[in-house]
């Protein structure tokens, strides 16, 4: 049984959260580059040319990528051989975005009573947290600050089976068409297909964490990754809204058994400031 101590899980957690929010995944500036390359709207190649110069300012100077710092969505991979000692995790996981938020100046955007008063927790706990039980003892932690302007973008429906490959298409592409400018394109599209209706939200969310641009290993999947990136591509939205040819970065699908009658579908869109980081304890 290996012991992690709370103490090292919040210190990571804080880590976790100030460095995301000031330095983007090698991969996303890859797609930014990349896509820059491809662009051909000169308006949208200017954009691109803002994004990393901002990538840039931001790591240099030590200041958010964005002044969006998100929401503190946490995955936790717990090893059914690990005990956590000296206080309880979940406690120490908001305790790590309390001290994350607060030594990288990043801004506090959680409120409490959603429907009410909206009185601002002042420390952005708590946290999203959802943890996996799996073999071994080691502890994985991922963080994501998922910002607002992407998050209010993310729509669940529950098609009839029939609808089946085509239907799937058609209701990504048009969400991705409706949301236009205000998820801060180019997007990363996660698309979630098959088990209950909060598990295919679950499943678009955390599609987001592939590396951008890695097919599914399933081929099937893969190839349905492959339709929508070009269905969504042909929109011309284009960066930021502005008119262009790429409009997604990718399109990242997860896919679980369902029930005969059903077929859930969940898009969750990730703006160009696409954070997040990782550390195993």
């Amino acid at each position: 049984m290996k012991e992690i101590k709370a103490s090292d899980v919040t210190e990571t957690v804080a880590r976790l959260f100030e460095h995301s929010c000031h330095y983007l995944p090698q991969d996303v500036l890859a797609a930014l580059k990349k896509a820059r390359e491809e662009e051909e709207s000169p308006v949208c190649c200017d954009v691109y040319d803002r994004m990393l110069q901002n990538t840039e300012i931001a790591g240099k100077e030590q200041i958010p990528l964005c002044q969006d710092t998100g929401f503190s969505v946490v995955w936790l991979e717990l090893g059914q051989e690990v005990h956590v000692t000296g206080g309880d995790l979940y406690m120490a996981v908001n305790e790590g975005v309390r001290r994350g938020y607060d030594r990288g100046y990043l801004r506090k955007s959680v409120v409490r009573q959603p429907f009410s008063a909206r009185v601002n927790t002042k420390d952005n706990t708590p946290a999203d947290i959802y943890t996996d039980i799996v073999p071994g003892e080691k502890l994985r932690i991922v963080v994501m600050p998922k910002g607002g302007g992407s998050e209010n973008m993310s729509r669940l429906t529950v098609l009839t089976p029939a609808k089946g490959w085509q239907g799937i298409v058609d209701y990504v592409v048009n969400r991705v068409d409706e949301s236009g400018s205000n998820p801060c394109l180019p997007v990363i599209v996660g698309v979630g297909i098959g088990g209950t209706t909060e598990k295919t939200m679950m499943l678009a969310k955390k599609a987001l964490l592939r590396k951008v641009g890695q097919p599914n290993p399933d081929p099937e999947v893969a190839e349905l990754e492959r339709d929508i990136l070009e269905r969504v591509n042909k929109l011309g939205i284009g960066a930021m809204g502005y008119g262009g040819k790429i409009t997604a970065l990718a399109v990242h699908a997860e896919v679980f058994p369902c029930h005969i009658a059903s077929l859930p579908v969940a898009v969750n869109l990730q703006c160009w400031c696409a954070r997040h980081e990782e550390a195993t304890l």
